[in-house]
């Protein structure tokens, strides 16, 4: 259970705003609840950095270790062979795609670095890339820009800081090759990119669009087909609940031929003779062998349980109550909401007049509310570009009842108003 507040905190909560609800929602909070184990025993809120598990995910990861214990990994594994090819096909319904089209591997961040590596970028090349982007996939951009001579251009953003469809139209209609990579959204604000409406332009001037839907897959209701996008990379720990160390991409079938590993490996390749190999005609020639196999596994109930709880019912929960902590924020003085106006995602991020992002963060916790702040070296072009040195990020789900919600709201009211400093 989440700690009592002090006498003085609960001051600052009788002065705070009143918490609001998320009641009439589509989405059963207390089933959710029940089945989390980690939902009773902190108000967490950081769904964007790895979300809490149900017990059936963990479970699948436990038992499968369990009979690796018992029968080996090579035995365990081809005992469970047919539930392993069963993760793709339930990415590949959860995002639109063919099976043949989906690979798995340990993050989003390995999954752009070996998809991106394999387009071969070079020199009289461009890769536009929104000011959005996460930090490890924009190192991954500056050091090929750096060593293989390609321009490297920050998508131009309008006034809510959001990919200018207009302008980046203008800027393809020149003709050079061009690699587009967007975050679908940030880790560093709630903003959501158009990333349809950056699909159809990107796919109007023949080039290769890349979308980083690590915070919106099991978040937002994506399909690659609607979107347009060629490459779709995500992770498994946040928004889908599943373990951390797992993830998988989509590569448009079309893009698979001349999309090549530049590291082949046994899992997608078949070593034909001395001098010669060939790849596997689908997504899985750019996974490597060796794998957490219990944890895809858990990655497929994961994604099984999304499907069933409902996309869209996700999405309108997640949206509805990322706005009304955004609004009960907005109402506490000495508190800024940093996310650019018309953020409609679960992501919110905020500033507290005269303390920094991670002290807050550690006083929140000590009541039992789980946030995280963001630094600006995690989103140069976004925060830096802001002049904003840190955020504190609260990032809801669906197991968020609300106390939980007030559980945030009067913590933050009360390092505001100095109580908890």
């Amino acid at each position: 259970m989440n700690p009592p507040p002090t006498a003085d905190a609960a001051t600052a909560s009788a002065s705070a705003p009143a918490a609001p609800s998320v009641g009439g929602s589509a989405i059963d909070v207390g089933a959710e609840r029940a089945r989390t184990a980690g939902s009773t025993l902190t108000s967490h809120f950081n769904a964007a950095g790895a979300a809490l598990p149900t017990h059936a995910v963990v479970a699948a990861v436990v038992d499968h270790l369990r009979l690796e214990e018992q029968k080996g990994g090579y035995e365990a594994a081809a005992e469970r062979r047919a539930d392993l090819d069963a993760v793709y096909a339930s990415a590949a319904d959860l995002v639109g795609a063919a099976t043949a089209e989906i690979a798995l591997f340990d993050s989003a961040s390995t999954g752009l670095r070996i998809l991106l590596d394999a387009l071969r970028p070079s020199t009289g090349q461009r890769i536009i890339a929104s000011s959005s982007t996460y930090v490890s996939h924009a190192l991954h951009l500056m050091s090929l820009a750096r060593e293989r001579g390609i321009d490297l251009v920050i998508a131009p953003y309008d006034e809510h800081r959001r990919v200018d469809v207009p302008a980046l139209e203008a800027l393809l209609s020149d003709g050079v090759p061009s690699i587009v990579t967007v975050a679908h959204v940030p880790t560093s604000s709630g903003l959501v990119e158009p990333a349809a409406q950056i699909g159809a332009v990107v796919q109007r001037y023949g080039g290769t669009y890349i979308l980083d839907a690590t915070q919106s897959v099991g978040h937002l209701a994506v399909d690659v087909r609607e979107i347009g996008c060629d490459v779709l990379v995500t992770t498994g720990r946040k928004f889908l609940r599943a373990p951390r160390g797992t993830g998988f991409a989509y590569v448009r079938d079309t893009l698979l031929e001349r999309l090549l590993p530049i590291a082949p490996d046994v899992r997608g390749a078949h070593w034909t003779s001395s001098a010669h190999w060939e790849l596997v005609p689908s997504a899985r020639r750019y996974e490597t062998w060796e794998g957490p196999l219990a944890a895809r596994l858990g990655l497929g109930v994961a994604l099984d349980e999304a499907a069933a709880r409902g996309i869209p019912e996700t999405e309108e929960w997640l949206v509805e109550t990322g706005a009304r902590l955004r609004t009960a924020l907005t109402e506490i003085d000495g508190v800024t909401v940093a996310d650019p106006t018309g953020s409609a995602s679960a992501l919110v991020t905020f500033v507290i007049d005269g303390v920094a992002a991670a002290d807050a963060v550690v006083q929140l916790a000590r009541r039992g509310v789980r946030v995280v702040s963001v630094p600006a070296t995690h989103g140069q072009w976004d925060l830096g570009d802001r002049g904003v040195p840190a955020v504190v990020r609260a990032s809801a789900h669906v197991y968020n009842d609300d106390s939980d919600i007030a559980a945030l709201v009067d913590g933050v009211a009360a390092i505001a108003t100095g109580i908890l400093r």
